[in-house]
């Protein structure tokens, strides 16, 4: 025998002991490939039941914006790029996803009755109403199922390939959206239509606009291919639920954006179940995107027309009276003309004018778009400094001038200056207004939608396996929480940690378990095994044999010390083996030319008799209570040797009757008569039975049970017996799981004859 390693732990923690994880998991490896082949299978079979999901893609090209402002592409004066993730917040919008909402009517649904769980699954699979008639499934549906739920069941009502029902129309009042409308349809093209509550709202026709609850709910069905009898539901969800569930299956990315420049690519992604619904969406979701940049764009060019408009009656008001003035002063001074170097100051002077009446343009527009901190704003600051240091080096030439000068200089410059802006805002008016004649927009619908036919989901192989590895590891969690939380004795070890020897390890036979016939009690209704044949006979080369007849060989020297040779066998709890224990060694001791005794002194529920067949009436309580002798109730069996003794009829005080001189003598009587007296006791923990039967015999021998008895029980009962003065000779380890050996370091071996 090899005893496995067991890796250090820290201080104050359990060693973890690989060897009995392993046992753990060999013992349990058909449960464990069982329910990893169901969670496997589950995962394949919901993959077939689950609708499949169809990914379709659209790509928009955002190109760089045309400016139609008076002031040009300033983005473009300012070194300023154009970024595209506007664009993409702008198509993600609820302005552009509720216009395709309401274009495509994605806030209507209608979902036809089907059978539950596989209902949509025969649909793709094309199970038509026909073929049901032909398996005669309308006339009995599904037997038993039927009558067991006959509306879940009722075949009649129930939508199936080649069935649909198209709305061209469904409008409901606030308090009626999100509520579920029954469809019912007719014959002759006509319909039923009931409420939320199930009340009937009232009928109408295919291809007529019909009006519900006062007007609440007018519904007009286009068309309508289903049979009398078939369902539909219908309801109108709150837009903002339409654009939640589309928003949740689109996705939007820039194509190239791993570049330092932004290329305005735009991929436009969408799932569905659907394909055609998809492909609509996609396609609607683009012109949708499109249409509303052309309109942005037009309403640029209308706020910057009606500026340039406003701007041109001011001008055009203050070039008059320039005009006027110059005119005015020239009669009052005899028409003085502007010399060369004047003329010069004054054509620099309306250059810089201009300049700085472009800047002003500027300045106002990007006060709007940034802050007076923005290096934008800051630059333009700068520019104008420069200029207006311009303006006053030109001014002061024109201050050294003559008097008459200096003044038809100002008045003259007046007029240019004004002249050229009044002219400069009517060209960019005439721009801006063919801009907009001829907006187009800055976004192109590069791929129009595409769907592929193959669906992205479900993956039935991934889906299977990842259930399969889910199944494994629950199964493998639930075995090793099990053994974690079962403190049964696993092994010998423990018990001779408590100062017991083990006088033996017997397997657990799978014969002894056919055998064993479990019956019910009407006083208290739990079931208890009853023996129904020996091992000892049937099987005699069992393992459980041979590991009983190992405990023989040993009990021929642990009762050489003994007071008596009478032996008692007990345990702890009940349904441990003690009666197993107790009638087999008795055969294998007869076997080897002893004559053996077994009593059966458990006289509450004790059924050592049904092993051979008889009944219990005429034993030990009997005995006990001298309603009989010894040579009425010993009864003898096929095996030579072998006697034993059935508890008898049930008394009402079992403890008492073993507390009586009449035990004693009889015990006596019977280590005279007998090589071997073996007792099945009651429990310890049951009552005080194996007490006062202890006192009586020579040697004691404890039965526990694998992975069922835990050693604090056991502890107990030890306790109990030697407060009652009874030494424990030592254990039985009964009903070892023979594929624990390998967790555990031992084992039994067949070396049988061939």
């Amino acid at each position: 025998m090899t005893q496995m390693s067991r890796l250090p732990s820290a201080p104050g923690r359990e060693d973890i002991d690989l060897g009995r994880i392993l046992g753990l998991l060999l013992r349990h490896k058909w449960w464990i490939l069982a329910v990893t082949l169901l969670f496997g299978a589950a995962g394949y079979v919901s993959a077939l039941l689950k609708p499949p999901i169809y990914e379709g893609d659209a790509l928009v090209h955002v190109e760089r914006r045309a400016s139609v402002s008076p002031l040009g592409d300033l983005a473009t004066v300012m070194g300023e790029e154009e970024n595209t993730s506007a664009e993409v917040q702008i198509l993600r919008s609820r302005m552009v996803l509720g216009r395709v909402v309401d274009r495509l009517a994605l806030d209507t649904q209608v979902s036809p009755r089907r059978l539950p769980v596989v209902g949509d699954y025969l649909v793709r699979q094309g199970v038509t109403r026909d073929d049901l008639t032909e398996l005669g499934w309308m006339t009995a549906p599904l037997g038993w199922l039927e009558r067991l739920m006959p509306e879940a069941w009722d075949l009649s009502h129930l939508v199936w390939a080649g069935e649909s029902l198209q709305l061209a129309r469904l409008e409901v009042a606030d308090p009626y959206r999100g509520a579920a409308f029954r469809l019912v349809a007719g014959r002759d093209a006509g319909y039923q239509l009931f409420g939320p509550d199930g009340d009937l709202l009232g009928v109408g026709r295919v291809g007529d606009t019909a009006r519900f609850a006062g007007g609440d709910v007018v519904l007009s069905v286009r068309e309508m291919t289903a049979a009398p009898g078939a369902e539909f539901s219908l309801s109108k969800r709150p837009q903002v639920s339409a654009i939640d569930s589309l928003l949740g299956r689109l996705t939007v990315t820039e194509q190239g954006s791993g570049s330092s420049a932004s290329t305005g690519m735009l991929r436009l992604t969408l799932t569905g179940t659907d394909i055609d619904r998809v492909r609509e969406s996609l396609d609607a979701l683009a012109e949708t995107f499109l249409m509303q940049n052309v309109e942005r764009q037009s309403a640029q060019a209308d706020q910057s027309l009606a500026f340039l408009d406003e701007q041109a009656v001011a001008l055009k008001a203050s070039l008059s009276s320039a005009e006027d003035r110059l005119n005015a002063y020239r009669v009052e001074v005899d028409s003085i003309d502007l010399d060369s170097e004047a003329a010069s100051v004054v054509e620099q002077l309306i250059s810089v004018e201009e300049q700085l009446n472009t800047l002003d343009f500027q300045e106002a527009e990007l006060v709007q778009r940034f802050t007076r901190n923005h290096p934008t704003y800051q630059a333009l600051m700068r520019q104008r400094g420069i200029l207006n240091q311009e303006k006053a080096r030109l001014e002061e030439r024109v201050s050294e001038m003559p008097e008459s000068q200096q003044e038809i200089v100002r008045l003259t410059r007046d007029v240019e200056v004004t002249q050229a802006i009044y002219v400069n805002v009517l060209n960019r008016a005439q721009e801006v207004a063919v801009a907009k004649a001829g907006t187009i927009g800055n976004v192109r619908v590069i791929d129009d939608a595409y769907v592929d036919d193959d669906p992205v989901a479900p993956d039935a192989g991934l889906m299977m396996a990842l259930a399969t590895v889910i199944g494994a590891f629950l199964a493998v969690a639930v075995v090793l929480v099990r053994g974690m939380l079962n403190r049964g004795i696993e092994s010998p070890d423990q018990l001779e940690d408590l100062g017991l020897p083990v006088y033996a390890t017997v397997p657990l036979s799978e014969f002894q378990q056919r055998l064993v016939k479990r019956v019910k009690y009407r006083s208290d209704r739990r079931s208890q095994p009853v023996i129904k044949g020996l091992l000892a006979l049937t099987q005699p080369t069992d393992m459980a044999i041979e590991a009983l007849r190992g405990l023989r060989t040993s009990l021929h020297f642990a009762m050489m010390e003994a007071s008596n040779n009478c032996l008692m066998i007990t345990g702890p709890s009940p349904e441990i083996g003690k009666s197993f224990i107790s009638l087999n060694l008795g055969v294998i001791c007869a076997q080897a030319g002893q004559k053996v005794l077994v009593i059966d002194a458990d006289m509450r529920k004790g059924h050592l008799h049904s092993a051979f067949g008889a009944k219990a009436e005429g034993g030990l309580s009997d005995l006990l209570s001298d309603k009989s002798e010894v040579a009425e109730v010993i009864r003898h069996t096929e095996v030579e040797g072998l006697d034993y003794l059935s508890r008898g009829a049930c008394p009402p005080n079992p403890s008492e009757l073993l507390m009586r001189e009449r035990f004693t003598t009889l015990m006596e009587q019977f280590s005279r008569d007998y090589d071997l007296v073996i007792v099945d006791t009651p429990p310890v923990l049951a009552v005080t039975d194996a007490s006062i039967v202890g006192n009586r015999v020579g040697t004691s021998l404890l039965v526990t049970r694998f992975k069922l008895n835990p050693v604090k029980e056991v502890r107990v009962a030890l306790r109990r017996l030697e407060t009652s003065n009874v030494r424990v000779k030592g254990c039985i380890l009964n009903a070892m799981d023979p594929s624990a050996r390998h967790g555990y370091g031992y084992g039994h071996y067949v070396y049988a004859y061939q």
